[in-house]
């Protein structure tokens, strides 16, 4: 369903969306899973994009999420984060991974959940 979304939105519109970039400088910091917060409300005139953003990230929401509440694709959601980050208006995190071997789930546990999942 979402490729049907990316394949029919109208290139004029992502153009005017971006202001016509396809790249943004910070854009490279995000990856489908970081996790954006808001860090200030919207302001009058500010973009509808950004306003969006900026209420759906009142908790951290991942990238992927975000692209699908905007029902836009993630390079352009990604502009857009990297837009507001620059203005000190978010926070981006990424998950952290355990370092720890301690921390990390069993592997036979894992197992376990994997055999479960393809008997569904």
């Amino acid at each position: 369903m979402i490729r049907r979304l990316v394949d029919s939105e109208d290139p004029d519109r992502l153009y005017t969306v971006t202001g016509g970039r396809s790249r943004a400088g910070d854009a490279a910091s995000f990856d489908i899973v970081t996790l954006v917060t808001s860090r200030a409300d919207a302001t009058p005139g500010m973009q509808s994009e950004y306003v969006r953003i900026l209420r759906v990230c009142r908790a951290p929401t991942a990238v992927v999420e975000l692209s699908a509440d905007l029902k836009l694709p993630v390079s352009i959601v990604k502009i857009l984060l990297a837009d507001l980050l620059e203005r000190g208006l978010i926070s981006a995190s990424h998950p952290s991974t355990p370092t720890d071997p301690l921390q990390l789930p069993d592997p036979a546990f894992l197992k376990q959940v994997l055999v479960g999942l393809q008997k569904l």
